[in-house]
């Protein structure tokens, strides 16, 4: 039985890989066409999302979402949310519609086919050069500017999957304080169980997602990052607490 479970999550595994690749392979010219003008975007976003639920439904998972708040077409934001998973970007383009870039590790530039659309479409951080999180914020006030939303993970990463959540860096909250955006707390609640990080582990199943009430920046300086960094992990933090008790307590 214990042979079986590994040849399973092994086979599973590299099918996870396939699926990245084969949409991406089938929609290539029209990706091509869409990233090469800022105005193309919007349509890049679109195929993004078909190939994020390509994804999610050829690897079994389906996906509940809680909304306390329907975020506005015509506004940018900065979203937040825990990280746990190579699944979050994809869960995280299948939930948000209005079209957003992410802000993620160079690293992921190396992964093949992947990797050339990722460093054309995302805001790329070298985390251990002090340039690079400055650039961050030109990159992403060029963003702003074209009416996009900025996500970020707070956290700086995956932690160790031990740690229920990590503490947030202020990157996310500098940003959202200086271009006066308000801030959409998302809390990924099953990300982990179902495909962490270690190889031989996770399995099909739902994938719970809270969207939780706008944090607004209006008139907030940079003496309130602080607190306002503070309070979205406790919202996601809190969130990811309700998931884990049993129904009915």
């Amino acid at each position: 039985m214990k042979a079986f479970k590994y040849i399973f999550w092994t086979l599973w595994r590299i099918w996870f890989y396939i699926l990245m690749a084969i949409p991406i392979l089938l929609l290539f010219p029209f990706l091509i066409v869409a990233i090469s003008t800022d105005k193309g975007y919007p349509y890049f976003f679109k195929m993004a999302r078909i190939w994020a639920k390509c994804i999610l439904f050829g690897m079994g998972f389906y996906y509940k979402i809680e909304r306390e708040q329907v975020l506005n077409p015509k506004e940018s934001y900065l979203i937040v949310a825990n990280h746990t998973s190579m699944t979050d970007i994809m869960l995280m383009l299948a939930v948000i519609q209005n079209p957003f870039v992410f802000v993620g590790k160079k690293e992921l530039a190396k992964i093949p086919l992947f990797g050339f659309f990722y460093k054309r479409s995302c805001i790329l951080v070298d985390r251990g050069c002090p340039k690079s999180r400055l650039e961050v914020f030109a990159q992403a006030q060029n963003r702003l500017s074209r009416g996009l939303s900025v996500c970020i993970f707070p956290e700086g990463g995956v932690p160790e999957e031990s740690v229920f959540l990590d503490g947030f860096k202020d990157g996310a909250f500098r940003l959202a304080i200086d271009h006066q955006i308000p801030l959409v707390p998302i809390t990924f609640a099953d990300n982990k169980k179902r495909f962490s990080f270690t190889f031989f582990s996770g399995s099909p199943g739902i994938m719970r997602v809270h969207v939780g009430k706008i944090i607004p920046t209006k008139g907030k300086s940079g003496l309130d990052r602080k607190d306002l960094r503070e309070q979205t992990r406790a919202v996601i933090y809190s969130e990811l607490k309700k998931f884990q008790q049993p129904k009915g307590v």
